[in-house]
């Protein structure tokens, strides 16, 4: 078990019925495959309506899947051996409203089958991991949000759990808020742990995670490293230099098409030239060539898409596979 995937997915499918009769169908997932690695921090991202919220339902086992199966550290998503090792942090976790922090976490202890020694010498130590120490004996409904949330991240953990799944667990916060969250999720990663992360905050994705799967319409669009989707969905030469140029206007006339460049003015006579330079020596072969042609230069900046732009590529890219003619039967 030690050398299964944290989360293994494999063409996991998913129709909800409704209506009279269940004429009436919605397809959500549509054969999914996923393998995240074990301590790695990964990232899920998908507009709304995406299937986000049913994957994750399929592998902590509240929903079956249609067809396909799913395993989380090596067991059936659903079962018992699996429950014992994730930790999960829902998206809108509501704490009873008499509880203390220390209360809640004896609550949901007890609900894990942990020995209140063990209650005891954990919670202190995870209230200290998500900065609560001095106000574990407060009632939960006197806390902000960004507090309740770092005490939805130890309950999550309070079983020791080599797998955690958090759901949209920056939401509604403060940037003070998000980074405590940010900075306990690092510290996680640190110590080993998986984190599967489910956010519609791009920017906490891209800062915290080694690896992301874009979803859209119950499909998966892409699975890498940032940088890697960027050269799925951007091409090779995804990176952009934009320089700001002045001199001679017949020069930068000529200039433009032979480093294939775009050309704009800018209201104080100068241009704004963009170019393509995915390496240093693009960059060095462009700076020398404007030099050599006599041009000023007075700033330079080079540019990557950013992780949203990469999104919306994805989600945006059509797919005649996204309606299959089938499916696996009802696992």
């Amino acid at each position: 078990m030690t050398d299964a995937p944290a989360i293994d997915v494999r063409q996991i499918h998913k129709r909800y019925h409704d209506g009279w009769f269940a004429r009436k169908s919605f397809l959500a997932l549509r054969g999914v495959d996923l393998t995240v690695r074990r301590g790695e921090a990964f990232g899920l991202l998908g507009p709304n309506g995406a299937g986000k919220t049913t994957l994750i339902k399929i592998l902590l086992g509240i929903v079956r899947s249609t067809g396909g199966a799913a395993f989380l550290l090596g067991h059936p998503a659903g079962s018992r051996g699996a429950r014992q090792r994730v930790g999960y942090l829902p998206e809108n976790l509501n704490f009873p409203a008499h509880h203390t922090a220390l209360q809640a976490l004896r609550f949901y202890g007890r609900l894990n089958s942990l020995d209140e020694a063990v209650i005891r010498s954990r919670s202190r130590d995870l209230l200290d991991l998500v900065g609560l120490v001095g106000r574990e004996t407060e009632l939960v409904r006197k806390y902000s949000k960004g507090m309740r949330q770092r005490l939805g991240l130890a309950q999550a953990m309070l079983h020791e759990p080599e797998l955690l799944i958090l759901d949209e667990p920056t939401d509604g916060l403060d940037p003070v808020g998000r980074s405590e969250i940010r900075r306990i999720i690092t510290r996680l990663k640190n110590q080993g742990k998986t984190v599967f992360l489910n956010s519609h905050i791009l920017q906490e994705v891209e800062l915290v995670c080694d690896r992301v799967a874009i979803l859209a319409t119950g499909k998966l669009r892409g699975v890498g490293t940032p940088s890697e989707l960027t050269t799925q969905f951007h091409g090779a030469l995804s990176a952009r230099l934009c320089i700001e140029v002045s001199g001679a206007p017949e020069v930068l006339e000529q200039i433009g098409p032979q480093l294939d460049a775009e050309l704009q003015p800018l209201p104080d006579g100068r241009w704004q030239l963009t170019a393509h330079a995915d390496s240093q020596s693009d960059v060095d072969r462009t700076v020398d060539r404007l030099r050599s042609s006599n041009l000023s230069i007075h700033k330079l900046e080079r540019k990557r898409p950013t992780l949203e732009e990469v999104f919306l590529s994805a989600v945006n890219t059509q797919d005649d596979a996204l309606l299959p003619s089938s499916e696996p039967a009802h696992n």
